[in-house]
């Protein structure tokens, strides 16, 4: 299959994200849900009904063959050679994630730009300098079922800070001081609700953010986003997901990674 990589290039640079539809062949849909339905089960097994990853691939005791075959598909490496440039590479299969649904409750992570709000120990400068280079953070998501759990905000990768538009983020700025958080946003209190009404606080907390949407992809889908997107997932546990997840690298990204301790070098 050949994909026209023309029509996706405006919705990443102006949206921040870009899908490209039915890109995994049935027959390694097939295979991957075989294997990760494996993994699903022994990572509840060694955590709790709850957990929501399969990750790293290498630590479980399932065929990583299938997520060979992903990762070299002619098809992917060229959207991203063209999307982005051809020094960028997907992660080591070893280290990919496969995504799952909770077990047992729904939940929603909070809204937040990846490594600047979920890694304490990183130097927020060096997160700024890195922050519009397209050498860096971008990721990549793969359902094997249908999965509408990803929100965000488009074009949120152009703005280094949100706050600057107080009004519409009312919701979520200090009414004192009238701005945003650095950190990310004060997920909804769930403790006590019951199941409908955690998934009702989820949902709402996902709706409150401006300009958010759903990022609905279908089985085989192959989306790329840039991960200083605002952006979060709400999981429920009635639908069952298993998303590859992994990274598209460069030689510099990898690099840094391994600087700061995200990968081993």
């Amino acid at each position: 299959m050949v994909l026209k990589i023309s029509e996706h290039i405006e919705d990443f640079e102006t949206r921040g994200f870009t899908v490209f539809r039915n890109v995994l062949p049935a027959s390694l849909i097939t295979q991957l849900r075989e294997v990760t339905d494996r993994g699903r089960e022994q990572a509840r097994q060694r955590n709790t009904s709850q957990t929501q990853r399969i990750q790293p691939l290498e630590s479980y005791d399932i065929d990583l063959e299938p997520f060979r075959e992903f990762a070299a598909l002619p098809e992917l490496n060229d959207v991203m050679h063209q999307l982005l440039s051809d020094r960028h590479y997907l992660g080591k299969v070893e280290h990919m994630a496969v995504l799952l649904e909770p077990g047992d409750l729904p939940w929603a992570t909070g809204w937040h730009r990846d490594l600047r709000d979920n890694y304490p120990a990183l130097d927020m400068n060096e997160w700024k300098t890195r922050f519009t280079d397209i050498r860096f953070f971008n990721q990549v998501n793969c359902p094997l079922y249908e999965d509408n759990s990803f929100w965000a905000v488009p074009g949120s990768h152009h703005q280094e800070e949100l706050e600057q538009d107080v009004v519409r983020f009312k919701g979520f700025c200090d009414p004192e001081t009238q701005r945003c958080p650095q950190s990310p946003f004060q997920r909804p209190e769930l403790d006590g609700l019951s199941v409908v009404d955690r998934e009702r606080a989820c949902l709402d907390y996902c709706q409150k953010m401006p300009g958010a949407v759903r990022i609905c992809l279908d089985p085989g889908d192959f989306a790329i986003y840039r991960n200083t997107l605002w952006h979060l997932g709400n999981y429920i546990p009635y639908r069952k997901r298993a998303t590859l997840h992994t990274t598209a690298f460069t030689p510099e990204f990898q690099g840094w990674y391994e600087e700061i301790g995200i990968l081993k070098k």
